[in-house]
């Protein structure tokens, strides 16, 4: 069987080995409970116990968790999420089935309807240094700029852009700007917009502006939430 035919399995090995490898699995667990958007209340009711057993992991007062609660916690947050729907399961199918392990490629969609650039920044409380040549996108990528920039050939880079160039690649981790910026330079065709994640404008390197200008594509900047942000961006359609 591919390893993309049941993405469920397949992400629940990963939290359930990261927790388990973790030096502090109390915050690992807690990472991915917040990841995906459930409280400590609704894990501890789905795993009848107390919010406090939940906290009390979390926190580290409780000795570290063994192989049988961590597959239940994570059989919990699981059966969460598809009961909402399975959207945090189907965003690691996507990003798996890319061919990116999900450090690098935090979020990819596909839109079931082209959305006009404003509308998305406003979901991500972006504002736009640089108009491109088109205003509207059909799909967002989400990715740590370290880790896309040290790790991926030009050829995995493209695929970054998943079904189609008309969508805004989401760079995070962001200082200045420059690294993204080149990157661009060196890949084609470049997507409609770029957005940098985690600085202000003041704070941009200067040649930014001029580099998506040259290549034709939306530039923004936002420093919103990062968890915030990736909220509001699925709830796109």
């Amino acid at each position: 069987m591919d390893r993309t035919d049941d993405p469920r399995r397949d992400l629940a090995e990963k939290v359930a080995g990261e927790i388990t490898l973790s030096d502090d699995p109390g915050a690992t667990i807690r990472k991915w409970r917040t990841d995906f958007d459930v409280s400590q209340t609704d894990l501890a009711s789905e795993l009848g116990v107390s919010s406090s057993v939940i906290s009390d992991y979390e926190s580290g007062r409780r000795e570290s968790p063994g192989i049988g609660v961590v597959e239940r916690v994570v059989g919990g947050l699981l059966d969460i999420d598809e009961r909402r729907g399975g959207d945090r399961i189907r965003q690691y199918a996507r990003v798996i089935s890319a061919g990116f392990e999900s450090d690098i490629v935090q979020d990819l969609r596909e839109y079931s309807t082209t959305v006009p650039l404003e509308r998305f920044y406003d979901a991500v409380d972006a504002t736009e240094l640089v108009r491109g040549a088109g205003d509207r996108i059909s799909g967002h990528t989400v990715i740590d700029s370290i880790e896309a920039i040290t790790r991926l050939s030009s050829e995995e880079f493209y695929r970054l852009y998943g079904q189609s160039t008309n969508r805004a690649l989401v760079f995070t981790g962001i200082t200045r700007g420059e690294s993204p910026l080149v990157a661009m330079r060196v890949v084609n065709p470049t997507p409609n917009a770029v957005v940098l994640h985690g600085i202000s404008e003041e704070e941009l390197w200067d040649h930014a502006p001029d580099l998506a200008a040259i290549d034709d594509f939306a530039l923004a900047v936002t420093d919103a939430d990062l968890d915030d942000m990736l909220d509001a961006m699925r709830e796109l359609p």
